[in-house]
């Protein structure tokens, strides 16, 4: 099973993007391991991840966590995607950046 990650500041505000992720790939029939941290954890808990994606609030970590994570696909969620907790949306971009 991959691992989605979604870091922000202290990993609790994007808890209901996660759940939204979750039911938009049960609803898709896809089986993915999807989580949030605070971006201090990068290294610890997104080391073995399929894709990374950094909240609006951390973007500016981008290339901090990127350069930590060498091998890991890293970006940022979009804003209006985020405010609006689309978890259709940035699963979509998850799925996006992983590679097979």
């Amino acid at each position: 099973m991959k691992k989605i990650i979604l870091l922000c500041a202290a990993g609790m505000s994007t808890s209901l993007l996660v759940s939204n992720m979750k039911k938009a790939s049960k609803e898709q029939g896809l089986e993915y391991d999807i989580a949030a941290y605070p971006v201090a954890e990068a290294e610890k808990v997104a080391s073995d991840a399929a894709a990374v994606l950094l909240g609006p609030q951390v973007r500016f970590a981008v290339k901090d966590v990127q350069s930590k994570l060498p091998n890991v696909p890293v970006d940022s969620i979009d804003m209006r995607d985020y405010g609006t907790m689309n978890g259709k949306k940035v699963l979509a971009k998850a799925q996006s950046m992983i590679i097979d």
